[in-house]
C-alpha cells in the first residue's frame, strides 16, 4: 500500500488499469501502450494485477475487470469499469493535465 501511495502522489495524471490474467490481457496491453505513447511524460500509465494485489483491490473496491482509475496528487479523479479504447482513455486523461 505504501508503494501505491507513492505512485499516485505525483503532480500528473496516473492512469491505473486493474486487471486479472483471465481478461484479454493482450488487447489491454496494446491499448495501454498506445495511451502511454500518446501521453509521453505528461501522464503515467500503470497495470495492476488484482490477483497479485488482492489487498489493494479490496481496499479500492475493485470488483469488475478492467477497472480504470485516474489519480493526481494522491486524489482519485476518475474511475470506470469496463473496456475503453486508447482514444477514449487519452481524452479522459487530458482533462486532468
Amino acid at each position: 500500500m505504501a508503494k501505491f501511495g507513492d505512485l499516485i502522489s505525483i503532480n500528473k495524471p496516473v492512469l491505473i488499469d486493474f486487471y486479472a490474467d483471465y481478461d484479454e490481457v493482450e488487447s489491454s496491453i496494446n491499448t495501454l501502450r498506445d495511451v502511454a505513447a500518446a501521453m509521453g511524460d505528461s501522464a503515467k500509465v500503470i497495470k495492476i494485477d488484482i490477483k497479485k494485489n488482492e489487498t489493494l483491490a479490496d481496499a479500492l473496491r475493485v470488483k469488475g475487470n478492467p477497472t480504470f482509475m485516474i489519480y493526481k496528487d494522491g486524489e482519485m479523479k476518475w474511475r470506470e469499469t469496463g473496456f475503453k479504447n486508447a482514444d477514449a482513455l487519452i481524452k479522459i486523461i487530458q482533462k486532468y493535465l
